[in-house]
């Protein structure tokens, strides 16, 4: 399985075309794309459309979901991060902190099109799902 990060899933709503788009596609076809919690509250807020919220929320509930945030992951999250602050790297974003380190903590490839993310898999092990197998 592969998590699919919301920065790539709103590239695929908006019909870009990418390399992330097209790993996604792929992964769809194989049964292979994961859904996150906070991930699905992300996409979930950002329709305006009542029709497309509905479509979107019975598509993507039939993936296979991971919790990501519970009890177990607060302090993993919180060392990545200060981790990575004592390098001198700031994440913007505390949710890219949380399905970070989920990933790290479960061995589980990330797809994603935010520059946040870099750092994980420069520094603390996040497995790029577009990284080139070795």
């Amino acid at each position: 399985m592969t998590l699919i990060d919301t920065s790539v899933w709103i590239d695929y709503f908006n019909d870009a075309h990418s390399e992330q788009t097209d790993r996604l596609d792929s992964l769809l076809f194989n049964g292979a794309a994961a859904m996150g919690d906070l991930i699905f509250l992300e996409i979930l807020q950002g329709f305006r459309s009542d029709k497309q919220y509905d479509l979107v929320r019975r598509k993507l509930s039939k993936l296979e979901r991971y919790e990501l945030l519970g009890d177990s992951m607060v302090l993993p999250c919180a060392q990545n991060y200060r981790k990575l602050r004592k390098q001198g790297i700031t994440i913007r974003k505390t949710p890219d902190v949380i399905i970070a380190t989920y990933c790290i903590k479960n061995s589980i490839p990330l797809l994603f099109s935010d520059r946040d993310f870099v750092p994980f898999v420069q520094h603390l092990g996040l497995i790029d799902a577009l990284a080139p197998e070795t």
